[in-house]
């Protein structure tokens, strides 16, 4: 009773939305369903956990060298002046 979606019923589905949200629209609303169906999946397998994770380490360790290179220059700058 109920088949499968063929080529027909896809483009009656496609007339009806190109009417209802016009040309333009179109676009920004499979970009939006394409970027929510990855955002459910990556959700589902926890890799943007892992990814956030990393980029918190990546960020403390850019900082602590930072900072390193913020003392190490001021003490060799003492040194120069005492000296």
């Amino acid at each position: 009773m109920f088949g499968g979606i063929g080529i027909p019923e896809l483009l009656l589905i496609f007339g009806i939305l190109l009417l209802l949200f016009g040309a333009r629209k179109l676009p920004e609303i499979g970009k939006g369903l394409g970027e929510g169906i990855r955002s459910f999946k990556s959700s589902l397998s926890g890799e943007e956990e892992e990814k956030k994770e990393e980029k918190v380490v990546k960020a403390k360790e850019i900082e602590a060298e930072v900072k390193k290179e913020e003392v190490q220059p001021s003490a060799k700058v003492e040194e120069k002046t005492q000296a």
